[in-house]
């Protein structure tokens, strides 16, 4: 599915960053490094070779990675691209001072409580998850996100899968995305900073 959405002329969700991401600008340093995970097309990934970090993007899709790839040489970054699905992802521990995941809300309960388990070990301890995504109240609108209550977030649900972890910030909030034509309108979002004891 993801590789037929992504076979198109245009970035189906943009080429800047989430507007999430931007924000915890002040977390990032320079020669850090950082899993984006599911990240598609590649706009986070990029943007955070940027900011000088050494990113590891993987992605299910074929197409989304070659978009992916195209993105960060016409933005002069370098990026570790990998194609792998997240049920068969080979985690490491400890392995990044950084993962983001923004919008991987294609998950039932059952394997989002093995991907936020899984998330957490490969984080180094002081390193951080940034976490970004859709509360069911997204039902309601046209933006974007899964048509499925269940693969929503709400900051109570996030809260006790991350109650091991120091949480920085868990909001819930409404604002209008502009992100290419998958995301475009008022969005009900939530994020999630949260980093890993020492």
């Amino acid at each position: 599915m993801w590789n037929q959405r992504y076979n198109r002329e245009d970035y189906l969700f943009g080429t800047e960053p989430a507007q999430f991401l931007v924000d915890q600008r002040g977390l990032l340093q320079t020669g850090q490094s950082a899993l984006v995970i599911a990240d598609g097309e590649g706009r986070n990934s990029v943007w955070l070779a940027e900011q000088g970090l050494q990113v590891t993007a993987m992605d299910a899709a074929e197409s989304g990675l070659r978009k992916a790839r195209a993105l960060a040489d016409k933005r002069g970054v370098n990026l570790t691209l990998q194609l792998a699905d997240l049920r068969d992802w080979e985690w490491q521990e400890d392995a990044f001072d950084v993962v983001v995941a923004v919008f991987i809300q294609f998950a039932d309960p059952d394997f989002r409580h093995v991907i936020f388990e899984s998330i957490k070990r490969t984080v180094k301890p002081g390193g951080r998850i940034l976490l970004h995504g859709f509360t069911p109240e997204q039902m309601h609108n046209t933006s974007g996100g899964p048509r499925i209550v269940e693969h929503l977030y709400t900051p109570a649900m996030l809260a006790r899968a991350f109650e091991d972890f120091e949480i920085e910030r868990l909001e819930a909030y409404t604002a209008n995305l502009t992100e290419g034509p998958g995301h475009e309108g008022p969005a009900a979002l939530i994020d999630l900073v949260a980093r890993k004891p020492q």
